[in-house]
């Protein structure tokens, strides 16, 4: 194994929990209940299922409305978020390896990095894809794709690390190998294919996790 590919929303600290608990407060005001089936659906790709259910609810003219609202929302209970358990310890026991380490997001690269400066680990990552440099996002491979042709390695010399299903869907599709590590919302979600599903990453060392896969 000569890299590892990092997701970020859900897997490096749980956006995904929180975006879903800011839609649900901002639609409970509007009194709507939002399903986790129909958040989940986005989790990892675009929001285009998110807007439909807008739209059938509220109308048409509600979706930015309702966006601003919960992005307002999102932000104030970001503050209060943090790196998720083990990441910080990966990132370190990979560069020890002398692993490369990619980041293929759906995001946008001003999301991503702003966050991973404030985590202080954005120096860990020699390559990062993001969502606004590329036609299609995930579940379709090419996010991946494109981090293993900067990071100058084959699929099968690299593995992911996903949170979602359409992630991890993109993943196996570019031929890396696929450990899941499912956050609060996504723990539920029933995953076709992967080589390996953990809590979190503080449950077992990466080297671990390389040598279970190998």
């Amino acid at each position: 194994m000569k890299a590892i590919v990092f997701d970020f929303d859900g897997l490096i600290i749980d956006t995904e929990t929180v975006w879903y608990l800011a839609f649900k407060e901002v639609l409970q005001g509007y009194n709507v209940d939002f399903p986790l089936e129909v958040f989940v659906k986005c989790i990892g790709t675009d929001d285009a299922a998110l807007y439909a259910f807008i739209e059938e609810k509220l109308g048409v003219e509600s979706i930015e409305i309702i966006m601003n609202l919960t992005k307002e929302n999102h932000k104030a209970k970001m503050e209060l978020l943090d790196i998720r358990e083990g990441v910080r310890e990966y990132l370190i026991e990979a560069k020890n390896l002398g692993l490369k380490i990619g980041l293929a997001s759906s995001s946008s690269r001003e999301w991503v990095e702003g966050f991973l400066k404030q985590l202080q680990i954005l120096d860990y990552f020699e390559v990062i894809k993001t969502g606004d440099e590329v036609e299609k996002v995930k579940p379709d491979p090419t996010l991946y794709i494109k981090t293993l042709e900067a990071l100058n390695i084959n699929a099968d010399e690299a593995v992911a690390f996903e949170d979602s299903a359409n992630g991890a869907r993109a993943a196996i599709a570019a031929g890396l190998k696929c450990v899941i590590v499912p956050n609060e919302v996504t723990k539920e979600i029933n995953f076709e294919k992967f080589h390996l599903r953990i809590n979190s990453m503080s449950e077992m060392g990466l080297t671990q996790v390389i040598s279970h896969i190998s």
